[in-house]
């Protein structure tokens, strides 16, 4: 790395950071994009990535760390527990992604299957190895596919068993949570809308479909078709925007930044 300039080394030591690649790999994919950051992580994140081999003993040592003491499980408690070991909040997204990685079918519990192949798959069997596989789980919110994958993951997993809406509240927070990362500038205004005019469960179709609206449509809705195939609720959305004089305030603001 010495070989380097400064601006050269600052961009290899935040491509490591975030990716968890080595030097080497992250030196590569650098120079096949002539240093540009965003064109690098393409280009890593297009690459399948090499499992790492994991020990089975330590695998084992750390599922009963976590386990629950009455069923074969890691349940609330246990997950507590390895977010304190992680030093990470209960709350935080990348618990989410970790979920996504073990295909976890419930949130606030893992089965031991779901749990030792989730952690092979990700080449951690230490404390050790999971700490340092954090960033690489933040980052892989930045790749637009696995972005879409675990938001439509995050539906299933977070809904009550046996239903087949998602409970209103919990949406609001998944999308509170999932819309952090991708910044929505209407995500707030949604969530208003459904606890003003909704009140009720949100279907798998509505969930998947506002991923779509939020990607495709601009703030101000100035590319919005009242003919697309929206589902009711997202028309009833562009209507209450509307009505509440929102999207004024919005086209006033970019206005605004554009003088």
């Amino acid at each position: 790395m010495h070989k380097l300039g400064r601006g050269h080394r600052d961009k290899l030591q935040q491509f490591m950071a975030i990716t968890g690649a080595s030097e080497k790999v992250a030196q590569q994919a650098l120079k096949s994009c002539d240093w540009n950051l965003e064109g690098a992580f393409d280009v890593f994140y297009s690459q399948p990535q090499p499992k790492t081999f994991t020990d089975s003993r330590h695998l084992e040592e750390l599922y009963n760390r976590y386990k629950d003491p009455y069923v074969d499980m890691i349940m609330a408690d246990g997950i507590t527990l390895l977010c304190n070991d992680l030093q990470v909040d209960p709350q935080d997204i990348v618990m989410l992604v970790l979920s996504w990685h073990m295909k976890a079918n419930t949130m606030c519990e893992f089965s031991k299957q779901e749990f030792i192949g989730g952690l092979q798959s990700l080449g951690i069997d230490s404390l050790e190895k999971f700490r340092e596989r954090i960033p690489y789980m933040r980052s892989e919110l930045k790749d637009e596919q696995k972005f879409r994958e675990i938001y439509n993951f995050a539906f299933g997993w977070a809904k009550e068993k046996g239903q087949k809406s998602l409970a209103l509240d919990t949406a609001i927070g998944m999308w509170q949570l999932l819309f952090a990362e991708k910044q929505w500038p209407l995500v707030d205004h949604w969530c208003q809308f459904l606890q003003v005019r909704h009140n009720k469960a949100i279907s798998r179709d509505t969930w998947s479909q506002l991923l779509e609206f939020a990607k495709t449509i601009e703030p101000d809705l100035s590319n919005y078709d009242a003919e697309g195939a929206w589902p009711y609720l997202i028309d009833e959305f562009v209507e209450y925007l509307n009505e509440n004089g929102i999207i004024q305030t919005i086209q006033a603001a970019d206005c605004t930044l554009k003088l």
